[in-house]
């Protein structure tokens, strides 16, 4: 009998393991130079992909063209010299082969080929653009491409990935990434084709892990009804039970605490010191440039996690959400929810959450 199991993503940062300073810078280049391709190719494969799929709608070709893009040795009025995936990946290779381990090519490729054919109807639609890639995208790789193993002077793990030397910093670890680790490492659970970014100068590690869901007595019949509002950002109803998750004083006051602290130190960077020019000038605004959306993130992780846990303990295994398209109608006409009341966000937390424990959400 087959293991039903989801995708769990953690992010880990971690360190180039290596003392002498010289290759540390080495290994430095070599990854922004990864991450330059990385980025330069996703975009070539998208443009290629693009490119194929509207070749055919372009009327102003002759009129006895027949285009079907399949590889012409299959069928006889196929177009290609190979498969349509393999194209993009032909063509990524006669950029940058011997620059990049082809291993983290075809991972571009395959990722960027997922992508755009779940955005294939919206583009043919005119619903949205091309998605554009910048510089900062991470760096996929495949699973074997990953060896894993214990630090023995620490309770950090060691990495080596294309034969850089990597360890993890996890510090005092209040969440289960420690513990992911470990069962990884001994194979408890499968480690998938994961990535790594670099942000300001540290890198982290994009771990993805393939686990078993957790079994619950849940009953689909038991419905929970919750509904998401400015006064209590979660209210769920269960049969005759009644509970309420979060205040606005919690969540709003605070949020608009920091959004005011913000625009106080703006006012106030005309006076500070210069120097240095606009860095020393807004140097007390760093401290504040995350700190908003960390704490709204926080509090809706929060949130669905009590909401999920309310659910199994009542064994409810339907979740619906009580007229939520009216309010995010409402909310775009109203700047002010608009700006800071994150509908969008709680909801993809909630749907994550419940599908990790088996439960069906519903949006009415």
């Amino acid at each position: 009998m087959a293991v039903d199991t989801t995708i769990l993503t953690r992010k880990i940062q971690i360190f180039i393991d290596c003392d002498d300073k010289e290759k540390r810078n080495e290994y430095f280049n070599k990854l922004f130079e990864w991450q330059n391709i990385v980025y330069r190719g996703a975009n070539l494969v998208l443009t290629h992909q693009y490119v194929q799929e509207n070749l055919k709608d372009l009327i102003y070709l002759k009129t006895d063209v027949k285009v079907k893009l399949t590889d012409s040795s299959n069928d006889e009025k196929g177009i290609l010299n190979t498969s349509r995936m393999n194209t993009t990946y032909r063509l990524l290779s006669s950029y940058f082969k011997g620059q990049i381990p082809t291993d983290i090519l075809s991972k571009v490729n395959t990722s960027l080929i997922k992508n755009f054919q779940s955005d294939r109807l919206a583009y043919w639609k005119g619903q949205r653009s091309l998605r554009n890639y910048k510089k900062d995208m991470p760096i996929p790789f495949s699973s074997r491409s990953l060896k894993l193993s214990h630090d023995e002077q620490s309770r950090d793990f060691k990495l080596n990935l294309f034969k850089i030397p990597f360890r993890t910093y996890l510090g005092k670890d209040r969440t289960d990434k420690r513990v992911l680790l470990q069962r990884a490492l001994i194979g408890q659970i499968k480690v998938c084709a994961s990535s790594i970014k670099m942000v300001k100068g540290k890198i982290f590690l994009l771990l993805a892990l393939e686990i078993p869901k957790k079994d619950h007595i849940l009953n689909t019949h038991i419905i929970a009804e919750a509904s998401l509002s400015v006064e209590h950002p979660i209210s769920v109803a269960i049969d005759r039970d009644n509970y309420q998750i979060g205040t606005k004083e919690e969540f709003l006051y605070r949020r608009m605490a920091i959004q005011a602290a913000r625009h106080r130190l703006q006012k106030a960077s005309t006076y500070n010191k210069g120097g240095n020019g606009r860095k020393r000038k807004l140097k007390s605004l760093d401290h504040y440039q995350e700190k908003e959306k960390n704490y709204v993130d926080s509090r809706l992780h929060l949130y669905s996690r009590k909401l999920i846990d309310i659910c199994i303990k009542s064994q409810a295994g339907t979740l619906l959400l009580v007229n939520q398209s009216n309010k995010e109608e409402l909310a775009k006409e109203d700047e002010f929810l608009l700006r800071n009341w994150s509908y969008y966000g709680l909801i993809e937390k909630i749907k994550y959450k419940a599908k990790m424990a088996g439960i069906n959400v519903i949006i009415e």
